[in-house]
């Protein structure tokens, strides 16, 4: 059979076709696939809406999408610290600390060019405007103050527990605490006329004893939430790197231990990607099964959506390309065809965290970015750089308070600009996180927190698509830094990857230490050394103008 459809396929098609469609599965065929798997999962999703399956019939359908997201989370620890720990550790001192500042100043920056964006749109459609709110609510939420949100953010920096960070945050809770007031000198303080049935012209007096309102105190709680404390890890990685460079041959064996890891991690990536297709039908489907009524939805928020939309159109396709022109003078959109993969996985999956692995596969085998500056920026990128988020969180702001009629004057808006660009680095890039943090932006103006209600039912949707512009602007951040720290990071030539005792004597060699491993007629640096296995012959140990022979030692080093 095999062999008949062979030759009909041979008769068919020509030869130039044949190797065209063979290359384009072999570039594009999981891209296709998992695009492909997006749009199978709604019209299965909204197609199976109709048969009004149970929540437990829905948790089985939803299981092989369950299976992908815990997949990615798994991958979530070993990458960020690897990475940070390797990456940061082959990074000279001073070019390290320059490449931190520029990318951090440029995620704050993009941050808040995002919510001014969004505070733009918000305030010419006005999607408030005619909107009514339901004359219930699903429950006030935690108790939160700006000023508690802030200090959390600080503390969730230095984790007191790192194995506790893995798994949990920490986060303050105010608890209320009511006091009854003393009733057993009350008396009676309103008189209540109630008319005569018989003859409305009299009345009889009734002496009411109104109870006064509980006397409400609140007390600060240490309290901790579900989730990985990427920021607390992020901070403990790039120290451990930064120290374990300046260790130089002390801290070697650590160092090709996080590289082997990052290699093991991106080779789980590889197998697992053939997955991702099959899991997205069911992750997609399955949340369209728990929406509720769409068109309700649609009449209610539509406005609202198209806001939100237009604001990540605008950050997303218009001005992040420009900031990524302007820096490079290079065409933005091949950069960003290479990161498809991704940005289909982060429109599925709806994590920036989740989605690291996959954008840091993009960027070393499609974009080409160097390996130390990816590891970098892309960890950092997930924790602190949520520009749809922090889009979203202003526009929702403003939003709620038009439907409440109050009106923000300028000062009011500045203060939503500066609390939504914080709150969104506190942000955690799992599924949702921008209504725990929306509580910040709510509270700093005076608005109330449980009118987040309204705008829950259709969060999950756009959620996604601000995963998206999170996890572009994090890509494009690291072409960015590429070219920025271009002369810093690039590869030594010649003098210095295969220094001669004349050279080194003259001041050409590298001023910080490194190791120089010869095999062959070929010498290479370690920082830049791949798998090699027992092919060492000697070891120099290049040391300001001194270069010293050293005892064999065969290390097993790989960079991924």
């Amino acid at each position: 059979m095999m062999e008949w459809l062979k030759k009909w396929v041979k008769k068919m098609f020509s030869w130039k076709v044949r190797v065209y469609v063979k290359d384009y599965c072999k570039r594009n065929g999981l891209l296709t696939l998992s695009v492909l798997a997006v749009v199978t999962g709604c019209v299965l999703g909204f197609g199976l809406r109709s048969i009004n399956l149970s929540t437990q019939a829905k948790i089985y359908f939803s299981f092989p999408g369950e299976l992908l997201m815990r997949m990615l989370k798994m991958l979530i620890l070993p990458l960020i610290t690897s990475s940070l720990m390797s990456g940061l550790s082959a990074m000279d001192t001073k070019a390290s600390g320059r490449l931190g500042v520029l990318t951090i100043t440029y995620y704050l920056w993009t941050t808040f060019i995002a919510v001014i964006v969004g505070i733009m749109l918000v305030l010419i459609i006005h999607p408030g405007t005619g909107s009514e709110k339901d004359g219930h609510h699903s429950g006030s939420g935690p108790v939160m103050t700006s000023a508690d949100a802030l200090l959390d953010l600080i503390r969730n920096m230095i984790p007191s527990n790192l194995v506790e960070a893995t798994f949990q945050q920490y986060r303050t809770e105010l608890v209320s605490i009511v006091q009854n007031t003393d009733t057993i000198d009350s008396q009676a303080n309103h008189v209540y006329v109630m008319p005569d049935y018989h003859n409305p012209q009299l009345g009889h007096p009734v002496f009411l004893e109104i109870t006064p309102a509980p006397n409400v105190k609140y007390k600060v709680v240490a309290s901790t939430s579900k989730g990985m404390n990427v920021l607390g890890i992020v901070i403990f990685s790039a120290t451990m790197g930064l120290l374990l460079g300046k260790m130089g041959e002390r801290g070697a064996p650590l160092v090709n231990v996080c590289q082997c890891i990052n290699e093991c991690v991106m080779k789980i990536i590889n197998a697992a990607m053939w997955y991702f297709p099959f899991g997205i039908v069911f992750l997609v489907a399955g949340k369209i099964l728990d929406m509720h009524d769409p068109a309700h939805l649609g009449e209610k928020l539509g406005m609202y959506f198209i806001t939100v939309l237009s604001g990540l159109f605008v950050h997303g396709l218009i001005l992040l390309p420009l900031f990524y022109y302007f820096f490079t003078r290079k065409n933005p959109f091949p950069y960003i065809r290479g990161l498809l993969q991704a940005l289909v996985i982060a429109l599925a999956t709806s994590s920036s965290s989740a989605t690291l692995p996959i954008t840091m596969k993009c960027l070393l085998e499609n974009c080409g970015v160097n390996r130390q500056i990816a590891r970098f920026v892309l960890p950092v990128g997930a924790t602190i750089n949520m520009d749809g988020t922090a889009l979203y969180e202003a526009v929702a702001a403003i939003f709620i308070a038009q439907v409440n009629e109050y009106e923000l004057d300028f000062g009011q808006l500045v203060t939503i600009s500066i609390t939504a660009t914080a709150a969104s680095i506190g942000a955690a890039g799992i599924p949702q996180a921008g209504l725990v943090t929306m509580v910040i932006v709510l509270t700093s103006v005076g608005l109330p927190p449980a009118d987040i209600s309204l705008i829950v039912a259709i969060d999950w949707v756009l959620d996604r698509f601000r995963t998206m512009v999170n996890v572009l602007g994090d890509a494009l951040a690291a072409g960015i830094m590429a070219h920025l720290c271009k002369e810093d990071f690039e590869k030594e030539g010649p003098p210095a990857a295969t220094p001669t005792p004349t050279d080194a004597n003259n001041g050409a060699g590298p001023n910080r230490r490194d190791t120089v491993i010869s095999f062959g007629n070929q010498s290479v640096a370690m920082s830049d050394c791949p798998l090699i296995t027992h092919r060492c012959d000697y070891v120099y140990e290049v040391d300001g103008e001194n270069m010293l022979e050293r005892p064999l030692a065969c290390y097993n080093l790989c960079q991924v």
